[in-house]
C-alpha cells in the first residue's frame, strides 16, 4: 500500500485521502500553513497520523524562519496555528507538546541547530508511533479467535497512523498470523471513511470484508454475525471514556445489548491524563456542508438546520478492553490506566 506520508527533508509528501479510493493523489506540502490546512480539511485524518504530520508542520515552520529575532514568538505562532485545526485528537497536542519541549532545550543555539533538533524529534516521533502501534496490533491480535467476524468503524488503519494501523492493525496482524477473519465495515457517515478508506486497505491486504451501512450494525450483531467490535480512538480520558468517530457510542451500546466484546485499540499517546472523564473531551463540530452535500437540492428546504459533531464519547463501562503498546487493560480503567502513566515515566 502507498505510504500515508513521507518526509522529504524540505517538504512533506502526503497522500490526499479525500480522493480515495477513486484515485491516489499526493500533495507536496512546503509550509506549515499548508500542513494546517491538510489537517483541518481532512486530507490527512486519524489521530496518530495527524500528530506525526503536525510535528513535520512545526519543522517546516521553523525551516522558513531566516533569523533568530522574535524566534520564540514565531515558534509559538506556528504551534498555535497547527493546534487550532482539530480539537479532539489528543495525538496532535501530544506531539506539539513534545516539539515545544525540544524547542525549549535548543532555542539558545544557532538557528541551523534548532532546525536540526526539531527535525530529528519529528522523525523520532514517527518511528516511535510506528513501533508503538505495531505492539498494539500484536497484543490485540491475541484477542481475536480464529474464524472471527470483526466489525470496525471509520478507518483506523495505516492511512490513519504511520503505515500500520490500530484497530485495523489488530485485524491485519491476526490475519498474518494465519487466523481466518472476515471484516464488516461500517460506511461511517457523513464522509464515508469506512466505505472509502477501510475497504481500500482491506482490499490491498487481501482480507475478506463486507461493506454495510451504519444502521445495519445492530441487526448484524442480533443475527450473530459479529464476533467482536474493534475501533480506534482520538482521545481517551483517565477513566477510560473514549472519544472516537461519531457513531462509535451507538455501536458500544449495541455490542453490550448483544453480548459482543467491544475493544478500543490506541497508543498511550492518545490517553489524556489531564482529563478525568469523557465529559471534558472537546468534541469537534464540523460544517453542515459535509452532510448537505450528500443530498442534492436539500439547500432549497426552508429553515434547514444541520448538526455535524465529528466524534462521540463511549463511556468506559461499555468498553471490554483498551489495547495499548503496554498491554491490554480492562476495568477498572482509572486504576489500570494510571499504571500506564507510571510505565511511561520509567521509559
Amino acid at each position: 500500500m502507498l505510504p500515508t506520508f513521507e518526509w522529504r527533508g524540505d517538504h512533506l509528501l502526503l497522500l490526499d485521502q479525500r480522493f480515495l479510493p477513486e484515485r491516489e493523489e499526493y500533495l507536496e506540502l512546503k509550509d506549515y500553513r499548508e500542513i494546517a490546512d491538510a489537517i483541518r480539511n481532512m486530507a490527512v485524518r486519524g489521530a496518530p497520523a495527524i500528530g506525526i504530520v503536525a510535528g513535520y508542520g512545526v519543522v517546516l515552520g521553523v525551516k522558513a524562519i531566516n533569523c533568530k529575532e522574535d524566534l520564540e514568538e514565531k515558534f509559538k505562532g506556528i504551534c498555535e496555528t497547527i493546534e487550532r485545526t482539530r480539537p479532539t485528537a489528543r495525538n496532535l497536542f501530544f506531539v506539539i507538546e513534545r516539539m515545544r519541549k525540544v524547542f525549549e532545550t535548543v532555542k539558545g543555539k544557532e538557528l541551523d541547530e534548532v532546525r536540526k533538533e526539531l527535525e530529528k524529534a519529528a522523525i523520532e516521533i514517527e518511528k516511535e508511533v510506528y513501533e508503538a502501534i505495531l505492539k498494539v496490533s500484536t497484543f490485540g491480535a491475541e484477542l481475536i479467535p480464529n474464524n472471527s467476524s470483526i466489525l470496525t468503524h471509520c478507518n483506523a488503519g495505516g492511512l490513519a497512523t504511520s503505515g500500520w494501523g490500530t484497530a485495523l492493525g489488530v485485524i491485519k496482524m491476526a490475519h498474518r498470523m494465519g487466523k481466518k477473519i472476515h471484516v464488516y465495515v461500517d460506511e461511517t457517515r457523513p464522509l464515508l471513511q469506512g466505505a472509502r478508506l477501510t475497504t481500500y486497505e482491506l482490499s490491498k491486504e487481501g482480507i475478506p470484508f463486507t461493506l454495510i451501512t451504519d444502521n445495519m450494525a445492530g441487526w448484524m450483531m442480533k443475527k450473530g454475525k459479529i464476533s467482536a467490535v474493534i475501533v480506534g480512538a482520538d482521545r481517551i480520558a483517565t477513566n477510560g471514556d473514549t472519544a472516537n468517530k461519531i457513531g462509535t457510542y451507538s455501536l458500544s451500546v449495541l455490542a453490550r445489548e448483544n453480548s459482543v466484546p467491544f475493544y478500543v485499540a490506541a497508543p498511550v499517546s492518545t490517553i489524556d491524563f489531564n482529563l478525568e472523564s469523557g465529559d471534558e473531551i472537546p468534541i469537534e463540530e464540523r460544517k453542515g456542508d459535509e452532510i448537505k452535500s450528500i443530498i442534492k437540492g436539500i439547500d432549497r428546504l426552508r429553515n434547514l438546520k444541520v448538526e455535524n459533531p465529528a466524534f462521540d464519547v463511549t463511556p468506559n463501562q461499555l468498553i471490554t478492553a483498551i489495547i495499548t503498546e503496554f498491554g491490554i487493560f480492562k476495568p477498572p480503567y482509572r486504576e489500570n490506566l494510571v499504571k500506564v502513566k507510571e510505565l511511561i515515566s520509567k521509559t
